[in-house]
């Protein structure tokens, strides 16, 4: 195949068309093919969000949508207006974001870049045995976007700085005693209702609907009718772990592996010391005389640790008897470092040093000689260190060998799974979201839908799915989204359609009966003649009790009764009814005391403060907002 696109690249219409492109890029210049149309999706104080930005911050945020809800989220993303609204909310969330960084900037919140290291030090997923290890580091990042230590590191820092704004903000809100006693108090009010449900099901019976209606509706609805897109696929997986099972590891192996990492199985002779400081002002003379004064002291006896406590610069320190813990070079420059490891015998106190920091004396305190662990000790773990390294090695080998197979025979498998060992598989059916693994990776199903895949039915390139796990995949079936036939849906449409005017019948009803009950008319007539009539209750909760959750929201919303007026109103139920509903009296709660209720209640007071903050951003900022670009499809 290579060949061929050699031959023909040497023919005359290449040439001719290579010739064309030649040319136009010398008369119009390239400038004019990198000089991008602004596809910003808003503009926040003149500083834009791209469409890229945009992009990534709604795939995230449909990945968590669809881990968290699955299927359910793959239904409600089939709805043209929900997935509108969906991405008006991720521009929203990113123009937010946009005002707490600027309003960061404008306040100089900085986070340094010693707190960022300590902070990626200190997190628990980049360690191992509970120490940090850079190897897990690197590889974590990288599977995560950020192919350089420092993209991690400014994403970092832009989060901790947005997380030093919102704390402040949190940390300023609290409760006082007579808020805490109100709430708890309107919490446990009660309420004695009574209700009449009117089943809109009932009005279904001689509702027409004409195919004239079901055609609008069809046509107007097209995307609650479609079929979601779906794939399937053959594949061939490379598996680090599968590889490690047919490795052979000799003794040999082992050996030259334990001398080439001896390193690894060595612990480093370690000194702990305490210092006494004297900085050095004007006068370094002064400084040298007292720093002799303390050492002449050390001589005579006087113990070093309250000497330090007395008399260093250091004060953090000194506080601790000059302790400044186990040895690590380079704190305070190569002379002291020179003069830390020149000393093997506990107890023993340097001569002066000087430093930037300045005059110096060294105790070492503590001393731990050079430990080696033997081969026959760590045998298991070496043999386990050289099967993955073998098994790495034969990976990246047989990567290698399935991405060249793959791309030279471009219409099998194969060639590629002889090759290396392994079988061509067939996955289930896959769609955008909700896959089971490896196919819930974002790369492997951006190839699964690709047009290398779909249109031109050609093997995909080696896709590095993990460190460990590298796949091939080429089509086996395809399911194109399409709207479903009219004539599929058509009684499915009727039902819907005949169900919503009887609702909106019941709903006309409800409302004359509401209108004449609030006038004081007697409707218990009326109800009966459609088919219910007033239920009682007394002393329903705001919480838990076995009333409709819609009618005990709305019972709470309404006023207190008073003398003279009727304190009710129509809810629509989620099963399509109506009912009325009046609040008859309302009973005061009690105060009572709850088990972190206050620290509760403060943190939603702090979600409202941070809220009104950023609206009070909003107000104040000059936004402009762009039509965003439909990604449903893309994805």
């Amino acid at each position: 195949m290579l060949e061929k696109i050699r031959e023909n690249s040497q023919g005359l219409a290449a040439k001719i068309i290579l010739g064309l492109v030649i040319l136009t890029f010398a008369l119009a210049g390239i400038g004019s093919y990198t000089n991008s149309v602004d596809t910003s999706v808003a503009e926040v104080n003149g500083e834009k969000i791209s469409q890229a930005d945009f992009e990534k911050a709604y795939q995230n945020q449909r990945n968590r949508m669809a881990q968290q809800y699955g299927d359910m989220f793959e239904t409600l993303s089939s709805d043209a207006n929900y997935m509108a609204n969906f991405r008006k909310s991720v521009v929203e969330s990113l123009i937010n974001q946009a005002l707490v960084d600027q309003a960061s900037a404008d306040m100089s919140i900085r986070v340094s870049d010693d707190r960022i290291k300590k902070t990626i030090l200190e997190m628990p997923e980049f360690q191992v045995e509970g120490v940090f290890d850079n190897n897990r580091y690197l590889a974590l990042i990288n599977q995560a976007g950020f192919y350089q230590s420092s993209d991690f590191r400014d994403y970092l820092r832009v989060e901790m700085t947005r997380r030093q704004l919102t704390q402040g903000l949190v940390a300023s809100e609290f409760s006082l005693p007579y808020q805490e006693t109100q709430l708890t108090a309107l919490q446990n009010q009660k309420r004695d209702i009574r209700f009449a449900s009117i089943s809109a099901k009932q009005f279904e019976q001689g509702v027409e609907v004409s195919d004239d209606e079901i055609n609008d509706y069809y046509l107007a609805n097209q995307s609650r009718f479609e079929n979601q897109e779906k794939v399937k696929v053959d594949y061939i997986a490379i598996d680090v772990n599968d590889i490690a099972k047919t490795i052979n590891v000799t003794d040999e192996d082992i050996s030259t592996y334990y001398q080439e990492n001896m390193a690894n199985y060595r612990k480093e002779v370690q000194r702990r010391i305490s210092h006494i400081l004297i900085e050095i002002s004007d006068d370094e003379s002064a400084a040298q005389t007292q720093i002799q004064s303390i050492q002449d002291k050390i001589a005579k006896g006087e113990d070093f640790a309250q000497l330090a406590q007395e008399l260093s610069a250091d004060t953090f320190s000194g506080e601790n008897g000059g302790d400044l813990d186990w040895f690590e070079a380079g704190i305070f420059g190569d002379e002291f470092d020179a003069a830390v490891l020149a000393m093997n015998e506990v107890g023993v106190v340097s001569d002066v040093v000087k430093s930037d920091a300045g005059l110096h004396l060294i105790k070492l305190t503590d001393y731990q000689a050079e430990e080696v662990q033997a081969l026959a000790d760590v045998k298991d773990e070496l043999t386990e260190a050289v099967s993955k390294q073998k098994a790495q090695d034969k990976f990246f080998e047989l990567q290698q060998t399935a991405a060249q197979l793959s791309f030279e025979i471009p219409d099998s498998l194969d060639d590629a799974a002889n090759a290396t060992g392994v079988e061509v598989a067939t996955s289930v059916w896959l769609s955008r979201f909700g896959n089971p693994a490896p196919f819930d990776n974002a790369k492997l199903i951006d190839a699964a839908f690709s047009d290398m895949i779909i249109e031109e039915q050609l093997n995909s390139d080696i896709i590095e799915v993990t460190d460990s796990l590298a796949v091939v995949l080429r089509l086996n079936e395809y399911q194109p989204a399409q709207v479903k036939p009219l004539e599929t849906v058509s009684e499915e449409i009727r039902t819907l359609l005949i169900a919503q005017k009887a609702s909106d019948k019941a709903q006309a009803i409800a409302d004359q009966l509401l209108t004449a009950f609030k006038a004081g008319e007697d409707i218990s007539a009326q109800l009966t003649e459609n088919g219910t009539s007033f239920t009682v209750k007394a002393d329903v909760a705001r919480y838990g009790s076995d009333v409709d959750a819609s009618i005990t929201r709305e019972a709470f919303k309404l006023p207190h009764p008073i003398e003279g007026a009727i304190s009710a109103t129509s809810v629509n139920l989620s099963n399509g009814d109506l009912a009325i509903v009046e609040v008859q009296a309302v009973k005061a709660g009690e105060s009572t005391s709850q088990a972190n209720f206050a620290e509760q209640y403060s943190q939603q007071l702090a979600q409202f403060a941070y809220q009104n903050y950023v609206e009070s951003l909003r107000e104040e900022a000059k936004i402009t907002q762009r039509s965003v670009v439909d990604t449903a499809s893309q994805y």
